[in-house]
């Protein structure tokens, strides 16, 4: 009876710690290409919003030594302008 458990556990712990590295490497892998949201590369800003219904959203994006403004963004990635000059952006929670 005590083989039979331990066995369980064992083969238990080894599925759970399959599941949660291919669960890692598959999410990671499409964000660390293009990321959801605010990036930076070495000389842009850009915002790409992920979804999959097509919607367009406002963001707010954050200027350097300017007033910050509202934008909508539709599906996908949104060049901003030189990284030099924006700070960063963000979903408001609004549709547009």
């Amino acid at each position: 009876m005590r083989v039979r458990r331990s066995l369980t556990c064992a083969l238990g712990g080894v599925l759970l710690a399959l599941t949660s590295v291919s669960t890692v490497t598959a999410t990671a892998t499409p964000s660390a290409a293009d990321p959801c949201g605010f990036y930076e590369t070495s000389s842009d800003a850009y915002y790409n919003h992920c979804t999959s219904d097509g919607s367009r959203v406002v963001i707010k994006v954050e200027v350097a030594l300017a007033p910050d403004y509202e934008r909508c963004v539709g599906p996908g990635t949104t060049w901003l302008g030189s990284a030099s000059k924006i700070q960063g952006a963000y979903y408001v929670g609004r549709t547009c």
